[in-house]
């Protein structure tokens, strides 16, 4: 996804070499359930033409098919690049819903960052939060009976593949539910899923 990302933006740059530059666009897209972060596949699953009709914008990051929340998709490289890398630490939260009721010694391990198979996470913030009051998802989440969920909210800079499925399940926490909330300033509020809002290009 990286590459394929890097590879657009430097077409596009070639291009506006050679005529006007075209406006920057910004859109902020509350992705459902089970949408794939692109426009095409030969799967013939749900992707963002499904939802976008914006010509010539691109998903800025990625966000996991079996996730849900807010995604960028900007034609502009620069925000893009201050988006998906790392090394910008631009702070992404999520809503997770997880399997269970972790105590404070189990929250501070995140807070204090865990090893993963690919290296130590960054510390992250971490808080039980109440449950949001969201829509619904489309199939439902799966409980097993008696055992109850929290829900928490979990802010990292970093962009790992499955990052916080991964670092909830280290601490004996498996993702049940798990929702972008915001990327930097940006947040989902009054946005509803599979709806989306383009931004002034003075709020890009």
């Amino acid at each position: 996804m990286k590459n394929s990302q890097s590879t657009y933006f430097s077409q596009r740059r070639k291009k506006q070499d050679n005529k006007p530059a075209e406006p920057k666009k910004t859109v902020l897209f509350n992705k459902p359930y089970m949408v794939l972060t692109q426009f095409t596949d030969q799967e013939d699953r749900k992707t963002l033409k499904d939802f976008i009709p914006i010509p010539n914008v691109y998903a800025a990051g990625r966000l996991d098919r079996d996730s849900e929340g807010l995604l960028v998709l900007t034609n502009d490289g620069k925000l893009a690049n201050k988006i998906s890398s790392p090394k910008n630490k631009t702070s992404k939260t999520y809503w997770v819903q997880v399997e269970g009721q972790p105590d404070d010694a189990d929250l501070d391990k995140l807070r204090n960052g865990v090893t993963l198979n690919d290296g130590p996470t960054i510390a992250a913030k971490v808080e039980q939060m109440q449950s949001p009051d969201l829509w619904e998802r489309t199939p439902p989440v799966r409980f097993r009976a008696n055992i109850p969920t929290t829900w928490l909210s979990i802010s990292i800079t970093e962009g790992r593949n499955r990052q916080v499925r991964r670092m909830t399940a280290h601490i004996g926490f498996p993702t049940l539910r798990l929702i972008r909330f915001s990327i930097g300033d940006w947040t989902l509020d009054n946005i509803g899923s599979g709806e989306y809002v383009e931004l002034d290009p003075t709020e890009s």
